[in-house]
């Protein structure tokens, strides 16, 4: 029998495990299961993660949220059950971080021949932690960077991601694939990177747990940039405990990348996280940020109470954001995306003699050049623009007023006014119908994220629900170094929470379903 055979024999039998009850029930802490126990359960399951990843992603709904993956995984994750805190855990990784046996491509046909050879010093990390690397995820192209006027999900390379809830809806972007295949039960857990919203939207448009940690807690060498000042990998997962195991893996130094020797790193993350409880936790609501939707204030207000009945301190803050740090990080990601990218590129071995891209200008050109397969439903006006945004003290006074605003003057200030040690919102709204002729459609009066990614602050998104069977996120965010603490916060969350999470189903959204 062929892969093909077994994996289109096998689809209906896994849509048919894929219950609402068996799917909360993986995303639920466990209070029973051992570190062991769950390491072992993991080893077991790596050839049932391959075996989805042929029926639902190369088969059936055909997610595409998967470029590629190691068929030899199980071997390799039994030749590491006893080493490290992951011990054989799959993990599958952003095809914008460099992986040594996987091209890394970010969604582009310019990099479709990108192999380095060389690993990340993230994935060195989570090697050396016993993770196994699974595969490479699709991503919205070059991160969600090139176009206004782009579809999150899509790129060149992996086509269009769809949601695993809702096959019509849209994933986010830019860790889309991340997000859809740690929803599918693709793998143990996936890593993303974010710059604004690109581990916090995904991950709560998918209902999974995605952090997005201070900025310099993880290096981002070799690493796809766009931006010094806010990119940075974080961990997606069905659980908070997952992500902070996973976080513990990854995080750490990196002399190439000096922000990270700043870092206030904790050894394990995951410490705590059982014990801790929010009686007296004073939490700040940020009520400007719920947005105008009355269903996803309901869902929230659920949320509230769960937070409450666990004994925190609600405080409701009414905010307005100063918009000149939105026009100033804005400033940032165009200057900075010209040079970390042209960086990235002269670092990266030639593929052929002459057409291996060095600048960001050789990457308009490629596109120009192949505008059948690369711009056929949205252009590059963001690389364009960036390509001419040169002038640095602009660039340098724009950055420093989006990390005083962003950071002192709003989170800090937000933090220290109210008392507070947490604020938390919506991250977002449900997912939308995916429409690659006419974009994306976000709602932008909902969510708080922007703040904690232009200063590099943590931001976690915890599942907290759905609506019409389409998951939605709380966010917890924190002061930049408080990233234990808001992991901590949010298993708390986790295991106050009572609303009923959906199941994926792997069909179009239907209305008489929900």
């Amino acid at each position: 029998m062929t892969t093909l055979t077994l994996a289109r024999s096998a689809l209906a039998a896994l849509l048919a495990t894929t219950s609402a009850a068996a799917f909360a029930q993986s995303s639920a802490p466990s209070s029973e299961a051992t570190p062991d126990r769950e390491a072992m359960s993991e080893l077991l399951a790596v050839d049932e993660y391959i075996l989805r990843i042929q029926a639902l992603d190369d088969n059936g709904p055909r997610l595409n949220a998967v470029i590629d993956y190691d068929p030899a995984a199980s071997v390799k994750a039994r030749q590491l059950a006893a080493t490290g805190p992951l011990r054989g855990r799959t993990v599958l990784v952003k095809d914008n971080i460099e992986t040594s046996e996987f091209a890394t491509t970010a969604g582009s046909l310019a990099l479709k021949d990108n192999m380095t050879g060389r690993d990340a010093p993230l994935i060195t990390y989570l090697r050396a932690a016993g993770g196994v690397v699974l595969g490479k995820t699709n991503l919205s192209e070059w991160a969600n960077i090139r176009s206004d006027g782009s579809t999150s999900g899509w790129s060149a390379v992996g086509g269009l991601t769809r949601n695993p809830y809702a096959i019509d809806r849209n994933t986010c972007g830019s860790s889309s694939g991340s997000g859809a295949a740690v929803a599918a039960g693709f793998a143990w857990g996936a890593i993303g990177t974010e710059t604004n919203g690109s581990i916090t939207c995904p991950a709560s448009i998918n209902g999974i747990v995605g952090f997005k940690p201070s900025v310099g807690i993880v290096s981002r060498t070799h690493v796809v940039p766009i931006s010094s000042t806010q990119d940075t990998a974080g961990p997606m997962t069905r659980t908070v405990r997952d992500a902070a195991l996973l976080l513990t893996a990854i995080a750490g130094p990196d002399k190439a990348d000096p922000v990270t020797l700043e870092a206030k790193r904790v050894k394990d993350y995951t410490e705590g996280l059982d014990t801790y409880s929010l009686q007296g936790v004073r939490i700040g609501v940020m009520r400007d940020q719920i947005g105008n939707r009355a269903d996803l204030a309901g869902v929230f207000d659920v949320a509230l109470k769960d937070l409450e009945r666990a004994g925190a301190v609600l405080v409701d803050i009414s905010f307005k954001p100063d918009q000149q740090m939105y026009g100033d990080s804005f400033t940032v990601l165009m200057f900075e995306l010209r040079e970390e990218l042209g960086k990235y590129l002269v670092s990266i071995p030639a593929f052929k003699e002459g057409t291996t891209p060095r600048s960001l200008a050789d990457i308009i050109a490629f596109n120009k050049a192949h505008a059948d397969e690369e711009m056929r439903w949205f252009g590059q006006d963001l690389f364009e623009l960036a390509e001419t945004t040169t002038d640095r003290a602009a660039y340098e006074t724009a950055r420093a007023n989006a990390l005083r605003i962003a950071g002192p003057e709003t989170l800090d200030k937000l933090l220290a006014d109210n008392t507070v040690q947490f604020l938390v919102a919506p991250t977002r709204g449900p997912s939308w119908t995916s429409d690659l002729v006419n974009g994306d459609n976000f709602n932008g009066s909902i969510g708080f994220g922007s703040p904690s990614a232009i200063a590099g602050y943590p931001h976690l998104t915890v599942p907290m629900g759905a609506i019409e069977g389409l998951p939605v996120g709380l966010s917890i965010m924190g002061a930049k170094w408080d990233d234990h603490a808001v992991l901590k916060a949010g298993a708390a969350y986790e295991k106050a929470r009572t609303a009923k999470l959906p199941a994926p189903k792997f069909r179009p959204w239907r209305a008489a379903e929900q």
